[in-house]
C-alpha cells in the first residue's frame, strides 16, 4: 500500500527535508582534498543534533554512519571512514536523511572534490542531475508512476554518448516511498520495464524519493563484503541525485530543495505547491 500524507505531516517532512539540504550544504563544503568521509559524517551528525532532528540511516540494518559516502567508482551505500581521505579530482556521492516528528526525508548529491576532473566525470555529474529533475517534473497529478521511470530515462538517453558509448543507468537500485519511514512502497524505476506496468497513479498526499544513479560504463553493480557499499562491476565512476518530493492538491512540493524545488521546476515548465513553512 501507498502511504498518502495530509498537510500536516508534509510540514513535518519538509522540515525533515530542510535539515537534509543544510547536512548537504554543510557536507559538501567539508568535502575538501585531505579531509576524510568520517569527518564529513561527524559534520552531519552536528547538523541533525543542531535541530533536533534524528538520523534514518544511522542503524538503519545495521549501517554505522549518519550518511552515505560513495566515492568514484562506489554507487551508492558507501561507508564513512576516517581511513577514506578525499583526494583532488574525486567524485563523491553523499546521501543524507533526517527525521523530524517521526516522519522523514531522503536526499543524495554528487560533489566535484578539489580539481581536476575530466570532461566525462563533469558530464556525468550534470546528466546525473539533470535526470532527477526531469525525474521530479513527471511528479504531477494525472500521471503514473511509470512516466517518472520514463521522464529519467529518456532524459538520460537524449544526452550525447560518453566515450563508453552509453550511459549506465543502474537498474538494481532505485527511488522509493517515504514518510513514516525512509523506505515504502511504491518502488521508482529509473528506467522503465514493460512488465511492471504503469504503476499507481500520482495522487495528492503521495510522497517519493527519486535518485537516479547513473555510470559511465555498465549499469550492473555487486555489493562488497561489508554488505553495504556498491560498486560498478567495470570499475567506471558513477554519479548519484536524489530528492524528496511530495504531490500535493496545488503541485510538487521538493522536500530536500531549500527553496521547494521552485527554480529547477519552473525551468521545465512546473509550479511548486507554496511552502508549508514559508
Amino acid at each position: 500500500m501507498v502511504e498518502l500524507k495530509n498537510p500536516e505531516q508534509i510540514a513535518s517532512m519538509r522540515a525533515a527535508g530542510l535539515v537534509v539540504a543544510e547536512m548537504h550544504r554543510r557536507c559538501a563544503e567539508a568535502a575538501v582534498p585531505g579531509a576524510s568521509t568520517g569527518e564529513l559524517d561527524r559534520v552531519a551528525a552536528q547538523v541533525l543534533a543542531d535541530h533536533g532532528a534524528e538520523p534514518n540511516f544511522l542503524g538503519y540494518g545495521g549501517f554505522p554512519g549518519n550518511i552515505c559516502t560513495s566515492v568514484n567508482d562506489v554507487v551508492v551505500h558507501g561507508i564513512p571512514s576516517d581511513d577514506e581521505v578525499l583526494r583532488s579530482g574525486d567524485l563523491l556521492s553523499i546521501d543524507a536523511g533526517a527525521i523530524v516528528d517521526g516522519w522523514h526525508a531522503d536526499a543524495a548529491i554528487t560533489v566535484l572534490v578539489g580539481e581536476g576532473h575530466s570532461p566525462e566525470v563533469l558530464e556525468l555529474n550534470r546528466v546525473t542531475e539533470e535526470s532527477l529533475w526531469a525525474g521530479l517534473a513527471a511528479m504531477r497529478l494525472g500521471n503514473r508512476l511509470v512516466d517518472i521511470s520514463r521522464a529519467v530515462q529518456n532524459d538520460v538517453r537524449r544526452q550525447p554518448k560518453p566515450p563508453s558509448g552509453k550511459w549506465g543507468i543502474v537498474e538494481e537500485y532505485g527511488g522509493h516511498g517515504i514518510g513514516s519511514a525512509m523506505h515504502m512502497d511504491p518502488h521508482v524505476l529509473n528506467y522503465v520495464e514493460r512488465r511492471r506496468g504503469r504503476g499507481p497513479k500520482l495522487v495528492p498526499g503521495m510522497c517519493l524519493a527519486i535518485e537516479p544513479m547513473i555510470s559511465l560504463g555498465t549499469p550492473r553493480t555487486h555489493v562488497l563484503a561489508d554488505d553495504w557499499t556498491v560498486k560498478t562491476d567495470d570499475g567506471t565512476w558513477a554519479a548519484h541525485w536524489e530528492h524528496s518530493i511530495a504531490l500535493t492538491e496545488e503541485g510538487p512540493l521538493v522536500l530536500t530543495a531549500p527553496d521547494g524545488g521552485r527554480e529547477r521546476l519552473a525551468a521545465l515548465g512546473v509550479t511548486t505547491a507554496p511552502d508549508p513553512l514559508a
